[in-house]
């Protein structure tokens, strides 16, 4: 049932304020990470559409609240990218004002997915991200991409690593790997929960 929710996932709009976001109504998840971990590619693997989510070899291409319709209800969102050097100081202040209103003020907001490059995992502004969430009470998925990159010895490693360091915040972990399509079952699990928790099925 769950990967066909995400099958169906099609372009909605783009939004550079939060009030261009469309109507604050049913459910969305959104997704986070620094420019370089691959998270456009994650939503596309996830998706089973590979053309779904822009991805780019030039980092910090994603600008806009990027929104993707599952159904009438339920929604995918694509953060910007941040952490990246060439992003001037005036866009990433905006964007920084952006998204705390974001996570404080959207109500239909049910979680957020944060992507990390398995290999560089919980960098400053991924903590800030977590403590945004934890203040809003949003629920947090932390999704370790790029596992292919490592041996999977050292990837339960940084995986048991991540998840002791976190252990008393309430945030689930898991591997993944978009070039291999690792995960793409257990992340299904995970947003089909936060997206059908309390609403009716459409």
């Amino acid at each position: 049932m769950s990967a066909n929710l995400f099958q169906q996932a099609r372009y909605q709009l783009s939004a550079h304020t939060l009030a261009q976001c469309p109507e604050d109504r049913g459910a969305e998840v959104a997704f986070a990470g620094r420019s370089n971990v691959g998270k456009s590619s994650v939503i596309n693997a996830l998706t089973g559409n590979h053309r779904l989510a822009r991805t780019s070899k030039t980092p910090g291409r994603t600008q806009q609240l990027n929104f993707f319709a599952l159904s009438e209800t339920r929604r995918l969102v694509d953060l910007p990218g941040y952490g990246y050097a060439r992003v001037p100081e005036k866009v990433r202040k905006h964007w920084g004002n952006v998204l705390q209103s974001y996570f404080e003020q959207r109500r239909s907001l049910k979680g957020l997915v944060l992507i990390m490059d398995i290999r560089h995992p919980l960098r400053p502004y991924d903590r800030q991200l977590l403590t945004w969430c934890e203040a809003s009470s949003l629920p947090a998925h932390i999704v370790l991409n790029k596992a292919d990159k490592l041996s999977r010895g050292a990837a339960s490693q940084v995986l048991q690593s991540v998840k002791r360091e976190l252990s008393g915040v309430g945030v689930s972990v898991q591997l993944f790997s978009a070039q291999k399509g690792t995960g793409i079952e257990a992340l299904h699990e995970v947003l089909a929960a936060w997206l059908t928790g309390d609403l009716p099925v459409d």
